[in-house]
């Protein structure tokens, strides 16, 4: 009888679980009885699927409803050509199909994000280590990789044929095994010890940014005290740049966030790090307006309400009272203006503070929810039809080690699956 091989997972988040559960399903461990491998996660910290459980809110925003790999893949700042094949094989209508099979049905929002019936993260992570157990996959908390080695023929200085163990893998205890294959799934962040390891295996790696983040504006007058407050849809920019975004966007307690700011940091995150996170940025809050056409819409508007208070009344849709207060006042008007005592450079100014509002941007903030990096592997280095290096055979990558990073809403859990899917298939074979 031939020995099992032996599969070595470093990392216990969404890719690192995927891999392992589609290598030991392949393997025939669909009943618990994988029988042609030993597939082990290990994961350095105490907590499995960190980012599954903090995801949405708790909710664990799972995919989108984009079914089409050519649209889906305009929403990766980097990765899109290399996932475009990756997502023909497998995309967001299999990871839907993937849980609904082990009995996690999804539900679409209005966005076209997916999350769990259940509105519980718990749901996604209950399922994923379920369906590792049935696998038959060997699950070690507390312990990482430290170190892997090819194993060379002593006789020859060349590694050794693929059907024996190939790797030393040294662990975080001290102990060392052997593998036949290594696959890398430990995130993307600058302490990852999955980049230093595919370095030191011969890889590049590309210098890990922060890639999903929100925006830190200090005093000023027109955010204070509205954390919370939300704008249905604006157009952002990031001035000297080509930086533009759109979207909704959320006021918190240090400054701008949402969808519209999250879209840019990710598309504007080697530029941003690049500028120390120091910048202007610019809202329009009444697109496609631009300061001219809506200083005009404001003469219509002033026509049609002489005797209403400006700051009592708002023309645009979607923007709260209380923040179209402060805008009023940020043009210099008077709260109690009546509609028909504005003059023409006061419809201006405020045309000016609707349309092209500037912010003074000092900082960022991480998104706790769901932090992403911009970095890691080189892609050119990976085969993505098996997420398996070109420069070193037997070793495969899946999730953010890669440079790969998507917009928010659930594009990254997105290539996680895909990634790991597919690397857990072609360990297999």
């Amino acid at each position: 009888m031939a020995a099992k091989k032996n599969i070595v997972i470093a990392g216990g988040g969404a890719a690192g679980f995927f891999a392992a559960i589609a290598c030991a399903e392949q393997y025939g461990g669909a009943g618990g009885n994988c029988s042609g491998a030993q597939v082990a996660i290990y994961e350095a910290t105490a907590h499995l699927l960190a980012k599954v459980r903090v995801s949405g809110g708790g909710r664990c925003n799972v995919t989108h409803a984009c079914f089409e790999p050519r649209e889906l893949v305009k929403k990766y700042p980097r990765g899109e050509r290399e996932l475009l094949g990756a997502f023909s094989r497998f995309q967001p209508r299999d990871t839907v199909a993937w849980f609904e099979a082990r009995g996690v049905l999804l539900k679409t929002e209005a966005d076209g994000r997916m999350f769990p019936v259940t509105d519980d993260s718990a749901t996604v992570m209950e399922c994923l280590q379920r369906a590792a157990m049935q696998a038959g996959v060997r699950v070690i908390k507390g312990v990482g990789l430290r170190r892997v080695e090819r194993v060379v023929s002593m006789a020859s200085g060349e590694p050794l044929e693929t059907d024996r163990p190939s790797f030393a893998v040294e662990l975080t205890t001290g102990e060392i095994i052997s593998a036949d294959r290594v696959l890398l799934a430990t995130g993307g962040n600058k302490s990852s010890a999955g980049l230093a390891v595919a370095q030191a295996l011969g890889h590049v790696i590309e210098p890990p940014v922060p890639s999903l983040f929100t925006f830190n504006i200090e005093r000023d007058a027109r955010l204070m005290d509205l954390a919370g407050v939300a704008v249905e849809r604006v157009e952002t920019s990031v001035q000297g740049t080509k930086l533009r975004a759109e979207g909704p966007l959320l006021v918190t307690h240090w400054g701008l966030s949402g969808p519209a700011i999250l879209k840019l940091s990710a598309w504007g995150a080697r530029e941003l790090a690049a500028m120390d996170y120091a910048f202007t940025l610019t809202v329009n809050f009444a697109p496609p307006h631009t300061p001219e056409t809506f200083a005009r819409e404001l003469a219509g508007v002033r026509t049609k309400n002489l005797r209403k208070q400006i700051t009592t009344w708002s023309p645009i849709p979607g923007v709260p009272q209380r923040f179209w207060e402060r805008l009023v006042a940020s043009a210099g008007i008077a709260p109690t203006t009546p509609w028909t005592m504005a003059g023409n450079a006061a419809l201006k100014a405020l045309a000016a503070q609707v349309c092209a509002a500037e912010f003074a941007v000092s900082g960022k903030s991480t998104n706790k929810e769901e932090f992403v990096t911009c970095g890691g592997v080189r892609l050119r280095e990976v085969n993505f039809k098996t997420m398996e290096s070109r420069i070193c055979p037997g070793l495969y990558f899946s999730g953010e080690v890669l440079d790969i990073d998507g917009i928010t809403g659930g594009f990254n859990f997105q290539s996680a699956w895909t990634t790991g899917w597919l690397a857990g298939r072609a360990m297999a074979e």
